[in-house]
């Protein structure tokens, strides 16, 4: 597709070389190859293959290979076209094209600094304000909380298609502004209202008590949602913002991602397939050790472990055994106390159907196997931790001859499967999501609401400061 590289480089001739997916050809993207192209002479463009964006999870890619090429060359600003098939090409196509200069977007800042042994590497700052309307079904998204989440959210947005983010917003000023000159987004906000005005969907990665307010107002403004888990502490908030999404006509999503990780979809469908028998227990573990300085120890923003990590085994657990609202009572934990903070730092909790029991275990202070265990009258499904992130899972039986490893996809930190689903939910226009829908969202912050109101507590006293 390109031309063959010339043996010798013409001295006066600067060769820029570019990498994209180039979905759904844009103003954005015209830019940053108008902008390419002025750094040199001669500018490549490789396209990747489809292949070449399956491998590296590259999601929600609407067009074809052959007319994304189409829309770049259509733009007249590339020189030469070619296609990025694999790993490791970038190094490669510098060498045989003698580039001089490699440059991609800034929100890619730092990752191919080692290209800077070969060429001058060069990061393009994104366009600012460009309308959604040039963006041909780009979303323009805006981030509410610029913490740990949010930074590792924005790092996987890369790799869903028909989506940026444009801007970004913190109680934390600093927080904002550090994260926004990363990326080459707004964060010059004020209030969040401010943000609202200039984005069409929000994600929300602050702190758990600001869910609701936060979900409220961007949905009052007309605004698609994906909210962190926990989404609320409460049945009544849940029911009241669906229902105000509804009534709004706008896409409102709990983002927890192993609900949308294609290796889970399978599983659940593999438990509840017969193989292994009718399902008569689920248990789930997962416990993370975090600092007692961090706000997951903070009584006062709702820390501890059921409302950090509950979310994950409660989902296994709801969606195997099909648990309802009519099976939250019988929902019982116990919790070890944290005796300074006055937060659970390791919760078990028990439920039961007619037919099935689970439990769910937590933790923040103190670590278990994090492994989920699907038990049934022919056979189990085991899943090795960490078992939320779900990249193979385990067939057992009495005979062991019919054990078999089912190895399932699973990209980055799994974040951006949830985007994924939530931007094919605002451009097919569908206010239900098929990997966590409502009512199932609505199950979950029932029982997490009864968690935390009839837990047991053992009180653990500080450990002394001398052998005495």
């Amino acid at each position: 597709m390109g031309m063959a590289a010339n043996s010798l480089p013409d001295i006066d001739r600067i060769v820029v070389i570019t990498y994209g997916t180039f979905d759904l050809f844009h103003e954005g993207h015209f830019r940053l190859l108008k902008n390419a192209r002025q750094l040199g002479t001669h500018l490549i463009v490789a396209v990747t293959s489809d292949r070449f964006d399956v491998g590296r999870g590259k999601l929600n890619v609407r067009q074809t290979l052959v007319e994304r090429i189409d829309g770049v060359r259509r733009s007249g600003l590339a020189d030469q076209i070619i296609v990025e098939e694999y790993e490791g090409q970038k190094m490669h196509d510098i060498k045989k094209y003698h580039a001089d200069i490699f440059t991609v977007g800034s929100d890619w800042k730092g990752t191919f600094d080692y290209l800077s042994a070969h060429c001058r590497v060069v990061y393009l700052e994104r366009t600012a304000g460009v309308s959604s309307t040039q963006l041909r079904g780009e979303i323009r998204l805006g981030i509410i909380g610029c913490g740990r989440i949010g930074r590792r959210f924005v790092r996987e947005a890369k790799f869903v298609s028909g989506v940026r983010v444009s801007a970004v917003w913190s109680r934390t000023k600093a927080s904002a502004e550090s994260l926004g000159n990363e990326i080459g987004a707004e964060s010059n906000l004020e209030h969040v209202e401010d943000l609202l005005t200039i984005v069409d969907a929000v994600y929300i990665a602050s702190p758990h008590l600001t869910h609701v307010k936060y979900a409220r107002m961007a949905i009052e403004a007309g605004k698609h949602v994906l909210c962190e888990k926990p989404l609320c502490l409460t049945l009544q908030d849940a029911e009241d913002l669906h229902a105000l999404a509804a009534a709004k006509g706008v896409v409102f999503l709990e983002a927890i991602k192993t609900a949308f990780m294609p290796g889970f979809r399978q599983m659940v469908a593999v438990a509840q397939g017969g193989e292994i028998g009718s399902i008569c227990s689920v248990t789930a573990t997962c416990t993370m050790l975090r600092p007692r300085e961090s706000r997951e120890y903070d009584a006062e923003q709702a820390g501890g472990s059921i409302t950090e990590l509950a979310s994950y085994p409660l989902l296994a657990i709801i969606r195997l055994l099909g648990l309802g609202r009519d099976d939250v009572s019988s929902l019982r934990s116990q919790s070890i106390m944290d005796a300074t903070s006055c937060v659970d730092i390791f919760t078990r909790m028990e439920l039961q159907s007619t037919n099935a029991m689970a439990t769910a275990t937590v933790g923040l202070g103190a670590k278990a196997e994090g492994d989920l265990v699907v038990t049934g009258t022919r056979g189990y499904v085991y899943v090795p931790a960490p078992w939320w992130l779900l990249s193979s899972f385990h067939l057992r039986f009495e005979d062991t001859k019919q054990n078999r490893i089912v190895n399932t996809p699973m990209e980055g930190d799994g974040l951006r499967y949830e985007l994924a689903q939530f931007v094919k939910m605002i451009c097919g226009g569908r206010m239900e999501s098929p990997d966590l829908p409502t009512e199932e969202s609505c199950v979950l912050a029932a029982c997490m609401e009864r968690a935390r109101a009839v837990s047991q507590a053992l009180n653990r006293e500080p450990k002394s400061s001398n052998n005495s």
